[in-house]
């Protein structure tokens, strides 16, 4: 495979990956607004606890994919710090073999780290909207059980 077809498959990947937070991101914010609209005008009672709980695991997610996309953010910057450091071409290294062995190990390191880091992000995220949803629906149908068992009493 070309260098120049494995950077476009490169730059498909993560333009889908980044599509793919950016709807987690909208998903979580409409549902956030969705909960807050259902609750317009409601009075505070224990039975909204598990909607508490699906706001606050929504919020996480919210959160946990901003720091998503920050470390990759990072990781990228690294790549291009790399790059430099590889063809001599940075400040700190120059041409020095030993200077480049070193600041690459250390670098790709880092990157690493950033990158397990950044799937984590990734995989709290999408669990924390999904148990939100769950805390969601466990709401619901608990405000349903409480409405049915009051119109039959």
């Amino acid at each position: 495979m070309s260098t120049e077809r494995q950077l476009e498959v490169y730059r498909q990947h993560r333009n889908a990956q980044e599509k793919y937070i950016y709807f987690l991101l909208a998903a979580v914010g409409a549902a956030i607004a969705f909960a807050v609209n259902q609750t317009l005008g409601a009075k505070l009672s224990w039975s909204q606890l598990p909607l508490a709980f699906a706001v606050v695991l929504w919020a996480l997610s919210f959160y946990f994919g901003c720091r998503y996309l920050g470390f990759v953010e990072s990781t990228l910057l690294m790549n291009a710090e790399l790059l430099k450091v590889s063809y001599g071409q940075h400040s700190l290294t120059g041409t020095n073999p030993q200077l480049i062995a070193a600041a690459v190990k250390i670098v790709e390191e880092k990157i690493d780290s950033k990158s397990k880091l950044a799937s984590w992000f990734a995989r709290a995220q999408f669990t924390c909207l999904l148990l939100g949803a769950v805390c969601y629906l466990g709401w619901h149908v608990y405000e349903m059980w409480l409405r049915t068992i009051h119109t039959t009493i």
